[in-house]
């Protein structure tokens, strides 16, 4: 892949990584992803932005054969997939400074062991003037790492993110397509920024005054609308949940099944948006996905030994690392003889502070009363929901 005309002396470079299927050995990738670099070119200096992968470097050393200096490479982010080929950059480049964050520079001495003397730390709101083409530093800490920033090339209008508005999200297409990159693009939210929600409204109001024409992040596709992913951040930052719930769950001889599947019928009558995941089979950045939005977890899980099944326990984990909007929790599930089911999903959920409606456990396989205590539970939950103005 050659580098991509953007606007005049800006141009993409980087990889799409086609056929890459886990992230952090850990986020199902069902569309791959790419790493985006970018290159201004100023009258007088030339600045790279981000690097690639090293799984792609052959793909990145090509694109910059004929690109005979570079004077400034720029580090938004210092994790390996956008910061891993600092060191053979700057190598290349044995002239170049490379800017960052002041938090940034200990972890890219860290991480990549660049030496110190080639880094200069930029401040919050810096500028550099490339020569007809001026990149402003606005420090964006916790999206998703504490030393993150993005740049503003001010001539053209455009906002280089990093991960900061990205989608894993593999196309040859340069721009968006929204009705394509917005499920990729709030899955990458839910999977890696919703646990920061409150630092990214934060950083959202510090780029609102700039005038934006484009949005470049290092992970899908350019933003030629960036009103479309700005506004769909401001709806997955905000604080009102959506009339949903989330139901993982885990059914070992079908009674857990029965009563999960007595919940969403119960609920969908109701009028509430019901996902319902078998975590035998389950896709955990799809849970992830829902979680973005869900008023309410309620988690169905056999009892395993005393306590929630493992495939459950490693779910509420997960909801507990991501967090979401969620504001109500509950447990269904069976035990043969006892269990401590209940006290280990409350417990592992208590630092989100949610409300715990009435758990519904019975012993075996569910009877008429337990289905009626089930439909109780749904009343409850469309009840909560009604009362918070959930739409």
């Amino acid at each position: 892949m050659t580098p991509r005309k953007i606007v005049d002396d800006v141009f993409w470079m980087g990889a799409i990584d086609w056929n890459r299927r886990l992230f952090d050995s850990l986020i199902p990738l069902p569309h791959g992803t790419s790493y985006n670099s970018y290159l201004v070119k100023g009258s007088e200096k030339v600045a790279l932005l981000d690097t690639v992968d090293p799984s792609t470097r052959h793909i990145l050393i090509q694109q910059l054969e004929d690109i005979p200096e570079v004077d400034f490479v720029i580090s938004h982010h210092a994790e390996q997939d956008h910061s891993g080929m600092l060191p053979e950059v700057l190598e290349r480049y044995p002239d170049s400074v490379l800017l960052c964050s002041k938090l940034a520079k200990d972890m890219l001495i860290d991480h990549l062991h660049i030496p110190e003397e080639r880094i200069t730390t930029v401040s919050d709101g810096e500028k550099i003037d490339l020569g007809g083409k001026t990149l402003q530093f606005i420090y964006t800490p916790w999206v998703h790492w504490p030393e993150t920033m993005v740049s503003y090339l001010s001539e053209d209008q455009i906002l280089f993110t990093c991960d900061f508005f990205g989608s894993h999200y593999a196309t040859s297409d340069l721009y968006a397509d929204e009705s394509q990159v917005l499920e990729p693009a709030k899955r990458y939210f839910a999977e890696i920024m919703m646990p920061f929600r409150k630092s990214i409204q934060k950083n959202m109001e510090k780029i609102r005054p700039l005038k934006i024409n484009m949005i470049a992040p290092s992970h899908g596709p350019i933003y030629r609308n960036p009103r479309f992913i700005i506004d769909a951040y401001s709806d997955w930052v905000s604080d009102m949940p959506k009339n949903s719930v989330i139901i993982p769950f885990v059914s070992m001889h079908d009674s857990t099944r029965l009563m999960v599947d007595h919940l969403v019928s119960s609920l969908t009558d109701r009028g509430v948006r019901v996902h319902p995941f078998d975590l035998v089979h389950a896709d955990i950045g799809r849970i992830a996905v829902e979680l973005v939005d869900a008023a309410t977890i309620v988690v169905g899980t056999p009892t395993f030994q005393t306590g929630i099944h493992p495939l459950a326990l490693y779910a509420v984990y997960l909801v507990s690392l991501l967090r979401g909007r969620l504001r109500f929790a509950s447990v269904i599930g069976s035990y043969g003889w006892m269990s401590k089911g209940v006290e280990q999903v409350t417990s592992m959920l208590a630092p989100m502070k949610l409300e715990v409606i009435d758990p519904v456990i019975c012993r075996g396989k569910p009877r008429e009363d337990d289905y009626k205590a089930i439909d109780a539970l749904a009343e409850k939950i469309s009840e909560r929901h009604n009362t918070l103005g959930v739409k």
